[in-house]
């Protein structure tokens, strides 16, 4: 089955379309799929129900098209800057700092939506979107193991290593705030450390020169 056509990111941001997966989103990330109603999404909106069945066939295919939105994002924003960054662990700390200021920059609901929304499709639908983020993993896994091979970190069992990247990065949502203490751009830094901190291999440290006997 073809993919339903997706929207153009770069169309004009009030657009009927892009509207509805804004409301859409924005209400299945507060109160969950199951309870944001058709007619919720369509009030948040200002359409009828009739009118958001205009633009819509059903609300899991409103589901799908939002987490394929949210994926074509992740890709642009993510996946297409660090892609052909040829050291694989600048590309792992590149990934890593995009994938937080993405999460905390505007994008999360959407984010929030993959992560714990995508059991709720069904059949091809949530094949489609499980394939898309597997090739994500693929892409995590093949730099971590790279980086193994090349003496950039220590040696480490690379779908372990991105999972527990995934982990620290895509949970943030759950308790980072815009307006505390700590900004997006530093806390990607933190994280780098934390998490880099223990992969890297260090060169050994040296004591100091013994003087030479005459």
């Amino acid at each position: 089955m073809p993919r339903p056509a997706r929207p153009d990111r770069k169309a004009e941001p009030q657009s009927p379309r892009n509207r509805i997966l804004e409301a859409a989103a924005r209400l299945i990330c507060e109160k969950g799929y199951d309870a944001a109603s058709i007619q919720d999404i369509a009030d948040a909106t200002g359409l009828t129900k009739a009118g958001l069945y205009h633009h819509i066939r059903s609300k899991e295919s409103l589901l799908l098209e939002i987490q394929h939105y949210g994926m074509d994002v992740f890709e642009e924003k993510v996946l297409s800057q660090v892609v052909s960054i040829a050291d694989p662990l600048e590309r792992l700390k590149a990934c890593m700092e995009k994938n937080v200021l993405l999460v905390t920059h505007g994008w999360s609901k959407e984010v929030t939506i993959i992560l714990h929304e995508h059991a709720t499709l069904t059949g091809e639908s949530r094949s489609q979107i499980n394939a898309r983020k597997k090739r994500y993993v693929t892409f995590l896994e093949t730099s971590f193991a790279e980086a193994v091979r090349v003496g950039s970190i220590r040696a480490v069992n690379p779908t372990v290593a991105a999972f527990a990247l995934l982990g620290m990065v895509l949970w943030i949502y759950k308790w980072f705030r815009a307006d505390g203490p700590i900004s997006a751009e530093q806390l990607a830094r933190e994280m780098q450390d934390l998490f880099f901190g223990g992969l890297e291999t260090k060169p050994p440290v040296r004591g100091p020169r013994k003087p030479r006997r005459g």
